[in-house]
């Protein structure tokens, strides 16, 4: 039986989804000549009106480059600009903004870290801990900092479950130990990790934590101080603002001893053929123009998030999530992939033996998107023995009938295969 929206919220003050919904455009959409069902939140959220209506104005009204200009526009650029900065640390509750670098997204963010704090703390033979469960982001520019420097990658394992294995995590550090980096929510399963108790072992070994936090921040209230980690990193696009734009949280103590990253414009304060002077932080972190319109649009977005309130986000997220498993687990031949006690709102699952990419084309033809493939997680595909999976993830704004939608079609695509 279908779970009504009324119903399945009542534990928080009611969230009125249809007016949600009709904050997104796309949402009214169809897709094969039916109504757009959008489960593919995990990789790119949809983007409200207000951040369209935000980057429009912007273009219209005022815009220009930042910092450098005496002009009015160049004035009320940066103005908006470092608001959204202002922001950024307000949402993550960081001691100051000078703690908060724009960049590209997460993936940036960790090249970031791994390029400049990597380069001048991790050398020959040391130690940087990943897990089994991390984004091919928070993989590779660590692999790449291994190869140059001759340090080595040490794995977390998680279990069947795809939760970490935490008495193994510990037994992990030595003395050569200079850094862990570890995924907040994993895109690949929905587990979300406990982050604070892993700072915390990792701090009484001395060594800094690097959070991605890409998946967790569209979903939950995130208070890097609470979690005492070094670094996070979050994504715009993820939390229904512009893609090109993300953030990276760097404790000021840190961020103040790390060399630039990228040399340009606007990170130097004097420049001469002999020597270059740099800027102040987070400043010189920010080489060359940035993508302004959008890190004022993610500001907006961030308004957008709060007046919803992430509480009842992670209420609404949550009530989706369970309905879709309750309706997994009495479903023929589905298996779940990803089964943590603690999970974001993503739901990956294999059906029968049919190849992933053809459960989501023909869900396709039903105007269902979802994500198909290894998600950017192969470490996670050869935990479980399994080329790619299915992967449903959910926002605020979809709907028990969407998931209702989304298994009939699960039954019409075990139908064609059984032909």
């Amino acid at each position: 039986m279908m779970v009504s929206d009324v119903e399945a919220t009542t534990t928080a003050p009611a969230l009125d989804i249809d007016a949600l919904r009709r904050d997104f455009p796309i949402l009214q959409r169809r897709i094969h000549g039916k109504p757009l069902v959008y489960f593919d939140n995990a990789a790119t959220s949809q983007k409200p009106q207000v951040v369209i209506d935000c980057l429009d104005n912007y273009y219209k009204h005022y815009n220009s480059n930042i910092h450098r200009g005496v002009h009015t526009l160049s004035q009320e650029a940066t103005a908006a600009y470092e608001g959204a900065r202002h922001k950024i640390q307000h949402f993550l509750n960081a001691k100051s903004p000078k703690e908060i670098v724009f960049v590209r997204g997460t993936t940036e963010a960790i090249n970031l870290v791994a390029n400049s704090y990597g380069r001048t703390n991790i050398g020959q033979d040391d130690e940087i801990i990943l897990s089994e469960m991390e984004h091919h982001a928070n993989i590779v520019p660590w692999q790449l900092l291994c190869e140059q420097t001759g340090a080595k990658l040490k794995i977390i394992p998680i279990n069947d479950q795809g939760e970490l294995l935490l008495d193994k995590y510990a037994e992990l550090f030595t003395p050569k130990t200079k850094l862990v980096a570890i995924v907040h929510v994993s895109n690949a399963l929905g587990t979300i990790n406990p982050i604070q108790s892993m700072v915390k072992i990792a701090h009484q070994h001395g060594v800094p934590v690097l959070v991605d936090g890409a998946q967790a921040t569209p979903h939950m209230k995130v208070d890097v101080q609470a979690l005492d980690c070094d670094f996070y990193t979050l994504s715009s696009h993820k939390m229904y603002g512009p893609t090109g734009v993300g953030a990276l949280y760097v404790r000021q103590s840190i961020l103040e001893d790390m060399p630039p990253y990228q040399g340009g414009g606007e990170m130097i304060q004097w420049v001469t053929f002999e020597k270059t002077t740099f800027n102040e932080i987070p400043f010189r972190f920010e080489a060359g123009t940035m993508p302004i319109a959008d890190a004022i649009a993610f500001g907006t977005a961030i308004d957008y998030l709060q007046s919803i309130g992430l509480d009842r986000i992670s209420q609404r997220e949550q009530a989706l999530l369970h309905y879709a498993e309750q309706q997994a687990a009495d479903f023929p031949g589905l298996r779940i992939i990803g089964t943590a006690q603690h999970k974001a709102s993503i739901l990956s699952f294999l059906l029968d033996s049919i190849h992933a990419h053809d459960v989501g084309t023909i869900l396709d033809n039903e105007g269902i998107a979802i994500r198909t493939g290894h998600h950017c997680a192969m470490p996670v595909m050869q935990h479980f023995h399994v080329p790619a999976t299915a992967r449903a993830s959910f926002s605020f704004y979809n709907t028990f009938a969407e998931i209702d939608q989304l298994f009939e079609a699960l039954h019409k695509v075990r139908e064609v295969f059984a032909r």
